[in-house]
C-alpha cells in the first residue's frame, strides 16, 4: 500500500511540476512578446510590464523547484535544487528591485510633467 502511494505521489508532483515550469515559461512568452511589440511601438512601460512578467514566470518557475524538493533522494539532488531555488529567489528579488525603482521613476516623471 506505501508503495503505491508513494507512486501516486511521485505521479501528482512531476505533474504539478510540469505544471508550473509550462505556466512560467507561457507567461515568459506571452510577456516577451508584449514586450517586443511595446518597443516597437515606444511604449514608457514597457520595461515596467515586461519586468513584472518576468518576476511572474519566475514565481511559478520557483514554486516548481519547491515542489521538486519534495522527491529529491540524495544529497546531491538536494545541493542541486538548493542552488537553483538560491538562484531563482535572487532573480526575483532583483527584478522586483527594478520593478520599484522603476516605478519610482515613473512617479517622479509624472509629478514632473504636472508642475510643468
Amino acid at each position: 500500500m506505501r508503495s503505491v502511494l508513494e507512486t501516486i505521489l511521485r505521479y501528482v508532483i512531476n505533474y504539478g511540476i510540469l505544471l508550473f515550469e509550462y505556466i512560467g515559461v507561457i507567461i515568459l512568452i506571452v510577456d516577451g512578446v508584449q514586450g517586443i511589440i511595446g518597443y516597437i511601438k515606444k511604449d514608457p512601460h514597457m520595461r515596467l510590464n515586461l519586468a513584472q512578467g518576468m518576476a511572474t514566470a519566475l514565481s511559478f518557475k520557483l514554486g516548481g523547484e519547491i515542489l521538486r524538493t519534495v522527491i529529491v533522494q540524495t544529497f546531491q539532488e538536494i545541493a542541486i535544487v538548493a542552488c537553483i531555488i538560491i538562484l531563482r529567489a535572487a532573480l526575483t528579488f532583483l527584478i522586483h528591485w527594478e520593478i520599484k525603482h522603476m516605478e519610482q521613476e515613473e512617479l517622479l516623471k509624472g509629478k514632473q510633467e504636472a508642475d510643468k
